[in-house]
């Protein structure tokens, strides 16, 4: 079994931040399919865990399910003083023709110029978790 947190670890080592402090938290690893509401309150409890050190955060979450999670938590938590920016890719990380770098990249630029909420960066676009359908093929 591979370990996302390596992978993670392993492409941000690829891009070039010389000035960007980056902690990777592993929370779990699943299909978002396979995501459930208690899944979103451990969520909830990191994000808010980490919000105490007012760092923006990045969340990469399967894309089936990325707007439920990205709703739960806006409605959870109301008055950000950061931006938290989800991201995700239509093929995953450390497969051929993945978009995950990319868009991880994207997301990593975006928390440092977004105002605070919650946001889907992918594909070079920014959008407010509450204006984003998933389009179904």
């Amino acid at each position: 079994m591979v370990n996302f947190t390596s992978k993670i670890d392993c492409y941000l080592q690829l891009l070039r931040l010389p000035d960007a402090e980056i902690n990777v938290v592993p929370l779990m690893n699943k299909d978002s399919l396979q995501v459930t509401d208690q899944d979103r309150v451990l969520l909830l409890e990191m994000v808010r865990a980490v919000l105490k050190e007012n760092t923006a955060i990045v969340i990469t979450h399967g894309t089936d399910t990325m707007v439920q999670t990205g709703i739960y938590l806006q409605r959870a938590l109301p008055q950000l003083p950061v931006p938290i920016v989800m991201t995700g890719a239509m093929t995953p990380l450390g497969f051929e023709g993945s978009d995950g770098l990319q868009n991880l990249t994207e997301s990593l630029l975006a928390v440092r110029i977004l105002a605070p909420g919650i946001y889907v960066v992918m594909h070079g676009q920014i959008f407010p978790v509450d204006r984003v359908r998933k389009a179904m093929p």
